[in-house]
């Protein structure tokens, strides 16, 4: 199937749902060549329309939950999460949101992996913040019931992944992996605040999210490029909740929040960020990394 799938692209035509679903099945079991997935993936990324489309990437997405080790429970789930890819060097913004939010009642079951452009990603500081990451789904249950806060560390529960991991960092540019990692958490949350690295992609995650199972998401993105709710510039906001969507802009302003820039929130190795992360839990930092 990749190959004609790859021929498809390359003659300018999209891919089917179930296209989509059945090359990366095939993907994740390791029936592909690398050098298939190498073209596959750059075709994709290298489209005439700038981006994939809605069936290509929820069937890829489909594709990969299947591939993963589930999660089951039946606790409302929330994941706060990033496509990555801003290159802002910012401090964990979404990890430590995680910790605030668990605090106020949510059960948050965060999703993510180690850094790929950043300093520090959301593996490495909760690393530096002497979590242990790599913990079986029975023991996610068991966080997620008692303090209302769990890590899935994505190397553990994607380990088809195996089979494009080397092919991604050789290749160096964007491929729908940077969009599917924050829509494959093995724990199917029916609730995400998801930032994203570009505008384009608003309307179609805010398009993909229920046919996977969300029940109301906010899809963001920074006006100044940020995979956040920024304090430096609007921020636009796709919201979605039972498949309507309402589009909207909220500026740092309108929460009493004084514009900072993203020098202000700079971030540094995980046990810099890790250390950001104490001091604002702690209150004993209030300054625009508090903020944001």
């Amino acid at each position: 199937m990749i190959k004609e799938a790859i021929k498809k692209i390359v003659d300018k035509q999209d891919l089917t749902y179930d296209e989509a679903y059945a090359v990366m099945n095939e993907i994740m079991s390791g029936e592909t060549s690398a050098v298939e997935n190498a073209a596959y993936l750059a075709a994709l990324s290298t489209k005439s329309s700038g981006m994939e489309t809605i069936d290509e990437i929820s069937g890829s997405a489909a594709a990969m939950r299947e591939h993963a080790q589930p999660v089951t429970h039946e606790m409302d789930v929330i994941d706060i999460v990033g496509t990555g890819g801003d290159h802002s060097g910012s401090i964990n913004v979404s990890t430590t949101a995680s910790f605030l939010a668990a605090a106020a009642g949510l059960k948050v079951c965060k999703h993510g992996n180690r850094a790929a452009s950043s300093k520090s990603g959301t593996a490495d500081c909760l690393e530096a913040l002497g979590v242990n990451i790599d913990q079986p789904p029975e023991k996610v249950r068991e966080e997620l019931g008692s303090i209302g806060l769990a890590f899935l560390f994505a190397q553990r529960y994607h380990q088809s992944m195996k089979h494009v991991g080397a092919i991604r960092r050789e290749l160096g540019i964007r491929t729908v992996f940077n969009i599917l990692g924050p829509l494959t958490n093995p724990a199917r949350p029916a609730y995400m605040l998801l930032g994203v690295y570009g505008e384009h992609l608003l309307r179609p995650l805010a398009r993909v999210l229920p046919g996977l199972g969300v029940k109301r998401a906010l899809i963001v993105h920074g006006t100044d490029g940020m995979d956040e709710i920024s304090i430096g510039a609007p921020t636009k906001v796709y919201e979605v909740e039972n498949a309507t969507e309402r589009a909207y802009e909220i500026r740092p302003e309108d929460f009493g929040i004084t514009p900072a820039s993203k020098e202000a929130i700079r971030g540094g190795t995980p046990a810099e960020n890790a250390a950001v992360t104490r001091g604002i839990l702690a209150g004993e930092i209030t300054d625009a990394r508090a903020d944001i």
